[in-house]
């Protein structure tokens, strides 16, 4: 069966036309060009469903349901579940969760199905915790790397959006900032890392920001994943059809 899978952020739209397991072509969008997207998946033929993780609110998903409605296909916007995929949610509101965080977590479940840490870096980094049974038991979310540095120029009249680079003991404001920004993400992720039971669990990092956490991980055991939304819409499809 040919399926889209989008997943629409905070910033950007990805998404993957996948026939059974097989990926047939991706792409993505700046968030406020999502209007495009029929013009990137023009060429695909006989799409028969369409399943999407929207965290860019109703603008964005009416959009998505327009290009649905062109090409006669069923649409699914996923929610967090209470179980679904082999996972439980102990969120007080187990739809509250949001729904690109509830795809990861299943998608790193069936990627390494032990206790783990589901790090996505993006507009936002989120730092969730599954256990050995498959269970969410909760996780943290904290600003971005870029969104961190936009906060800081925003609301700070003396410091100005400027790269930086990442230095141990910052020399100018510029470098301070972004070495700022990556140690407090960093922070979050070991200090969650450290309650863990395990010491040896993988850590399953992800998102558009991966790259530049990566590197400042070096004594934990990362596991980079890329498209962990995409990957855990797939497996709720699947689930969902048989």
């Amino acid at each position: 069966m040919k399926r889209v899978l989008i997943d629409a952020g905070n910033t950007r739209v990805k998404w993957a036309v996948v026939n059974g397991n097989k990926v047939l072509s991706s792409g993505a969008l700046p968030i406020e060009q999502v209007r495009e997207l029929p013009k990137q998946l023009a060429d695909i033929d006989s799409i028969r469903q369409i399943w999407v993780s929207n965290v860019a609110g109703e603008a964005v998903a009416q959009n998505i349901r327009n290009f649905s409605v062109s090409r006669s296909c069923q649409t699914h916007f996923i929610v967090a579940q209470k179980v679904q995929c082999g996972v439980s949610n102990s969120y007080v509101d187990a739809i509250q969760l949001g729904c690109d965080r509830w795809a990861a977590l299943i998608a790193a479940w069936h990627l390494v199905s032990k206790e783990c840490l589901v790090v996505n870096c993006g507009t936002a980094t989120t730092v969730d915790t599954l256990n050995n049974q498959g269970v969410f038991t909760g996780g943290l979310i904290l600003s971005g790397i870029e969104l961190m540095q936009q906060s800081l120029a925003n609301k700070a009249a003396q410091l100005k959006a400027e790269s930086g680079q990442y230095v141990l003991f910052p020399l100018n404001t510029a470098d301070a900032i972004f070495s700022g920004a990556i140690q407090a993400n960093c922070g979050a992720i070991q200090r969650q890392y450290d309650l863990l039971e395990d010491g040896s669990a993988p850590i399953v990092l992800g998102g558009g920001a991966s790259a530049i956490l990566q590197p400042h991980l070096q004594n934990l055991p990362v596991r980079v994943a890329d498209n962990l939304v995409l990957q855990g819409l797939l497996l709720i499809a699947q689930e969902a059809s048989r």
